[in-house]
């Protein structure tokens, strides 16, 4: 038996393989062209991928006007804190008897530099909330006193110190004030006297969030 050769023309065609998702983008992009690249605009929403740390800064040269998001985005360094301490007895001034304000000679932290040593006075950096402590001791002199934190000459929060069995004793309290910028606060004697106390007092504050 003899073979003879077919001629070209009878060989079947090769038939080429196309994967379902080439196919598929072929007929996308026949449809509706070339992937556009989108630009955001006033309009949309930013995205952030990761972590975005947001910091108020608390004592900024003006007040914050804003972005178009409506937020105010600042350096870390504007940290409002101070801490002070009265480290001897003291024998009240002529000031002291006249102003009945209560005198620091130590301080411990001033973070902004906004509380006054030489007068005992914080001045608020910025309009916020702010906490205060205060703890101030008495001798043995039968007698009770009365703190108050004073803020704008207007006692705001008082504290006790009367029991007449006890070496030493302190009228301690705290509370969170909100202050305008340029507010002041500070200590004042309302009843009694420290003849020969203050040592071991503490008066702190800081503020706690801007407004």
């Amino acid at each position: 038996m003899h073979c003879l050769p077919l001629p070209c023309s009878s060989l079947p065609r090769p038939i080429m393989s196309v994967s379902p998702t080439l196919f598929l983008g072929l007929i996308l992009f026949l449809q509706f062209g070339p992937p556009r690249a989108r630009a955001q605009n006033d309009t949309e929403p930013i995205v952030l991928e990761g972590k975005c740390l947001v910091v108020c800064d608390s004592t900024p040269s003006s007040e914050p006007s804003g972005n178009a998001l409506g937020m105010s985005v600042r350096s870390g360094t504007g940290r409002v804190a101070f801490s002070a301490v009265r480290n001897t007895n003291h024998e009240p001034s002529e000031m002291s008897n006249r102003t009945m304000t209560i005198y620091f000679d130590q301080i411990l932290v001033n973070v902004g530099s906004h509380f006054d040593p030489a007068r005992s006075i914080f001045v608020a950096p910025r309009t916020g909330v702010y906490s205060f402590c205060f703890n101030v001791v008495k001798v043995y002199n039968r007698q009770t006193i009365q703190v108050s934190l004073v803020l704008n000459g207007h006692p705001i929060i008082s504290a006790f110190a009367g029991d007449q069995d006890v070496t030493r004793e302190a009228a301690t309290n705290a509370g969170l004030v909100t202050m305008e910028r340029g507010d002041k606060a500070y200590l004042k004697l309302e009843r009694g006297n420290l003849m020969g106390g203050w040592k071991y007092s503490t008066f702190s504050g800081f503020l706690v969030f801007p407004l």
